[in-house]
């Protein structure tokens, strides 16, 4: 396994769990946090804590999916160094000659196209 594969497998996984805390999140202050705030005396862990969480979850998982992009791009160069193209490099020399082609073999076709109609 790649280095670039490991890196491609884990921007797949923080790009769901990216997708997942930003569906939980509700625009106008619903969601997540809402469930968490309602009438009884008791919470669990509060709205503003939770909504705090999922902030810096977002912030976090955001930077960590940029920091993997980034690298993966590091990963992908680092695996292609020994194929460069001959074709770019003035001091690459052929040890084999360049195939010729061959001539096409003559063909002696006598039929005109009136007689192939039957004319």
């Amino acid at each position: 396994m790649s280095t670039f594969t490991i890196f491609l497998a884990l921007i797949v996984v923080v790009a769901f769990l990216l997708i997942v805390v930003i569906m939980v999140q509700n625009p106008k202050g619903g969601g997540l946090s809402s469930s968490f705030g309602g009438g009884g005396s008791q919470q669990l862990g509060g709205v503003k804590k939770t909504t705090d969480f999922l902030d810096k979850s977002t912030w976090t998982l955001a930077t960590l999916l940029l920091i993997l992009i980034l690298l993966s791009n590091v990963a992908i160069n680092q695996g292609s160094e020994g194929l460069d193209s001959k074709a770019l490099d003035p001091d690459a020399t052929t040890t084999q000659p360049l195939p010729t082609a061959a001539p096409l073999p003559a063909t002696n076709n006598t039929t005109t196209p009136a007689d192939s109609t039957g004319n």
